[in-house]
């Protein structure tokens, strides 16, 4: 079944890591590391987005809500909904602290900083 811009309601995640991520401007920004599932709600929590530094060197991690990024075609990747300034003063984690707390501490904050309706209310 597809969603109402035409994408499948189902995806493998073996498809999504590594796709790349652009912001509103075009640019892009990085590249998705993993997903965060939340085993309680059978929901995606947030998708890990590397950016920043050369070869793995200085890579920022960042928790982007899933509900934010749209599936664009003719790039081949993902696109949020925010700019290049909103992007380079979020939250940013070590792959612990995305994971630390079972990804909780990491997904509010992202869902706060975003101003995203939270999944799990």
């Amino acid at each position: 079944m597809t969603t109402h811009t035409g994408h499948t309601k189902a995806i493998q995640a073996t498809r999504v890591i590594g796709t790349d991520v652009y912001n509103l401007q075009g640019e892009r920004i990085g590249a998705i590391e993993d997903v965060m599932l939340d085993k309680l709600s059978n929901g995606i929590m947030f998708a890990i987005v590397g950016f920043g530094g050369f070869l793995g060197i200085g890579e920022k991690f960042h928790a982007i809500p899933w509900s934010t990024l749209d599936f664009d075609s003719a790039r081949n990747g993902y696109v949020v909904p925010f700019t290049k300034e909103q992007l380079q003063a979020a939250p940013a984690h070590s792959i612990a602290e995305l994971t630390g707390d079972d990804g909780k501490a990491a997904r509010d904050k992202a869902y706060d900083y975003y101003k995203v309706p939270p999944y799990w209310i």
